[in-house]
């Protein structure tokens, strides 16, 4: 009697909750690469590259270690592109009694799993996947008690739960939970910013990127100069080496910008946690032991710890809670196409320039980059949030829908209407002044309000609350920026409104295909 275990690509752990308790002997592990996977949206060349040479790594341990492994290559000229298809295949050649599955992180893919069962004729057992500190289950019943979500809140909780960061008595180190206040530093001159660990491409990851440089050349992105950790002992030393030597500062400075400096104290790990080569467990861990051994301050280890286990988790029980109804929500009747320059970097604003080269070379830019430069600019003017979305799902190595939709639609666009956020992450050219060495270098001017000269920021702000004031009017969070709105003379407001008219008429809409094929509905 076989058993048919499907790993899909973000499921690359040794610990997978599908390969528990059954025997190596008995059992075909099936790992695909699938055309539908790359095209779905045009995932940018630098994400395709890591998932397939982490998942030939991976197939290469998994026989090292005595399981069967069966691996579908791209390339492949029986290759059916797609998962169902491949499982079909597979299931002829092994003739498997039952078909074992980890739950998809994404809502198509599960769907597309429900239908295996009656396609079949097979039992398939779809297993909880316990790489995550909080489960889908445990989510909604934590939702269901609450009229509204507070992240902060559910936070507290998966403290509790770990442990981490957590005094004898059930009290948060230090006193307070949430040490955010102490994390909004702007960049001093002369920091020496570490580079994260890169590691050279071996033979694997080499064939891979030649493969992706011909079947994907159309797509955005830059492959060059590839350097992420593709298996988990190299995820675990760039684990280490974050740790020791930008940890320390990144409390301090996780929401600096800095022209040129693409990582900062960033870790970069996200692309092998999301690929399921660390376990959120083992990198909060590894901050709080920093802390326990005093090479790390507090507000350090907090502000990292809050973002793993704290707003990781929290977005993906958002995602499976609000799924498929929040992929269409657009509660600001946003309806702009998504301007070129995302795609081309070409504008004149240095900070969106900066955010976009960044992404565009390395697949990667910090959240404060995606949150307060990428995603403000899009909300403030307008552009359709499912744009942005995909967009985002194309560009970033990490991004996976289940982690990349909430941030969007929700915190990054309000498309949501609030469900994920009770504010709009909205601000003006002085916010991103504040927190960055762009303004001082940028053709516009920061310090001018309106006008051509004007940072487009600033105009944009103001215009984006006038065009919003029943929705947001009555919000407390918003109550001063309203009172400012309110007290200016009425030819003050209608020069904000028409300076930021003014320069949206200027933006270029992108050309359509570059996200999904032309066509195509984007959702």
């Amino acid at each position: 009697m076989t058993i048919l275990v499907p790993i899909l690509g973000d499921q690359l752990s040794h610990t997978i909750a599908s390969l528990h308790g059954v025997p190596k002997d008995g059992t075909v592990v099936l790992l695909m690469e699938v055309a539908d996977e790359t095209t779905y949206v045009r995932h940018h060349k630098r994400k395709i590259a890591l998932i397939f040479s982490a998942m030939r790594h991976f197939a290469d341990e998994l026989r090292a270690a005595g399981w069967s492994v069966d691996y579908i290559r791209l390339d492949d000229p029986e290759n059916s592109g797609s998962f169902s298809g491949e499982v079909a295949r597979a299931v002829d050649r092994h003739r498997p009694s039952a078909i074992r599955i980890v739950e998809p992180g994404e809502w198509r893919v599960r769907t597309m799993i429900d239908g295996w069962a009656e396609r079949f004729g097979l039992r398939v057992d779809v297993l909880i996947d316990d790489r995550f500190i909080c489960g889908i289950l445990e989510f909604q019943t934590w939702a269901q008690a609450r009229s509204e979500l507070v992240m902060e809140y559910f936070y507290r909780e998966m403290r509790r739960k770990t442990g981490l960061l957590m005094t004898p008595d059930d009290k948060p180190e230090g006193g307070r939970w949430n040490l955010d206040k102490d994390n909004r530093a702007p960049p001093k001159r002369g920091l020496n910013y570490p580079e994260p660990m890169h590691f050279a491409p071996d033979e694997t990851t080499q064939a891979v990127m030649a493969l992706v440089a011909d079947r994907f050349a159309e797509h955005f992105g830059r492959l060059e100069q590839f350097a992420l950790p593709v298996t988990a002992a190299q995820a675990r030393e760039a684990l280490a080496h974050f740790v020791t030597t930008a940890l320390p500062d990144f409390g301090t400075y996780q929401d600096a910008m800095v022209t040129g400096q693409d990582w900062l104290y960033h870790s970069w790990l996200s692309p092998a946690l999301n690929l399921g080569l660390l376990t959120p467990l083992e990198v909060a861990q590894a901050a709080a032991d920093a802390y326990a051994a005093g090479s790390v301050p507090l507000n350090a280890a907090e502000g990292f710890i809050r973002q793993i286990i704290g707003w990781r988790e929290y977005v993906r029980g958002y995602y499976w809670l609000e799924m498929p109804d929040v992929a269409a929500a657009n509660a600001l009747e946003a309806t702009r196409p998504l301007p070129d320059f995302y795609w081309t970097g070409d504008t004149q604003m240095l900070c969106l320039a900066e955010a976009v080269r960044n992404t565009r070379d390395n697949a990667y830019a910090h959240h404060i980059q995606r949150l307060m430069v990428l995603g403000n600019f899009a909300m403030l003017a307008g552009v359709r949030p499912q744009d942005v979305a995909d967009w985002f799902l194309v560009v970033y190595a990490d991004a996976y829908e289940w982690v990349e939709l909430p941030n969007v639609i929700g915190m990054s666009q309000h498309a949501d209407g609030g469900r994920l956020a009770t504010k709009p992450y909205a601000g003006g050219g002085a916010y991103i002044d504040r927190m960055s060495d762009h303004c001082g270098k940028c053709r516009y001017d920061v310090k001018k309000k309106v006008g051509p000269d004007a940072c487009p920021f600033n105009a944009l702000y103001w215009d984006f609350l006038a065009r919003h004031e029943r929705l947001f009017g009555r919000n407390h969070r918003m109550a001063n920026m309203y009172a400012t709105w309110n007290r200016m003379k009425p030819e003050v407001r209608d020069s904000y409104r028409a300076s930021a008219q003014a320069f949206l008429a200027t933006l270029v809409p992108a050309a359509k295909g570059w996200a999904r094929d032309s066509g195509s509905d984007a959702r």
